[in-house]
């Protein structure tokens, strides 16, 4: 299958900047936080692909919908921001995407972004996208996949962020009101990569990455591309 594809001129009405990138999270986990094991595994499941794929689906194949590419390591900042007393603005998304998007006049840009999560209650610290084995010992064990993606909207002319708040709270009080585990989520333990470099050819494994974040962006599209 082809990436979707956009025309390279005429209006933008929606700048598309996808920064899931290629690495896969593999993390083991003890009873406690000191029994810890991870590694970060290179992928080519086309995650940004995907991403541009789903929101032109969303807009029923607009013409003015437009990917937009970056520099290599433009977000580094952001991913990885340097220690300060204060916040440093450079380092927020709406400063690294003023900085490559010049020429692009966009009215309005989608940063699709990864972040890490600490579930509550739980000594688990998920990083971006992957997989995760938790339990005692070898047999008292469960496995599951994760996609922690966030979505930013940003005015095409101040950057400032276009406020969904109430959508992102309204998914995720939806999603914590499931009463079984969502069957992307849940993975057997047979099929956790072991060594975890594994993982990049598990086909179980893409799968149910692709199939989780396009589950995730096409729940919450809808509500980011409204007009207001």
């Amino acid at each position: 299958m082809k990436p979707a594809v956009a025309a390279e001129t005429g209006p933008c009405r929606l700048g598309v900047i996808s920064v899931l990138g290629n690495q896969f999270a593999v993390q083991k986990f003890g009873v406690t936080p000191f029994e810890y094991e991870g590694t970060d595994v290179q992928v080519d499941w086309a995650l940004d692909d995907l991403v541009f794929a789903r929101v032109r689906a969303a807009t029923g194949n607009d013409p003015a919908v437009r990917r937009i590419s970056y520099p290599r390591n433009a977000f580094d900042p952001f991913y990885h921001p340097k220690p300060h007393l204060l916040p440093d603005p450079s380092e927020d998304l709406p400063a690294i995407v003023r900085g490559f998007t010049s020429n692009a006049t966009c009215e309005r840009y989608l940063v699709v972004t990864k972040f890490r999560l600490r579930p509550q209650n739980t000594n688990l610290d998920l990083h971006g996208i992957g997989t995760y084995n938790q339990g005692l010992g070898s047999m008292l064990r469960h496995s599951h996949v994760f996609a922690n993606v966030a979505l930013t909207l940003l005015d095409g002319r101040s950057y400032a962020r276009v406020d969904r708040t109430l959508v992102d709270m309204r998914n995720r009080f939806s999603e914590s009101m499931r009463m079984t585990e969502n069957p992307l989520k849940h993975l057997d333990n047979s099929d956790f990569p072991t060594p975890p470099e594994a993982a990049a050819s598990s086909a179980t494994l893409r799968e149910k990455t692709r199939g989780l974040v396009a589950e995730q962006l096409d729940q919450a599209l809808p509500d980011y591309l409204k007009d207001q």
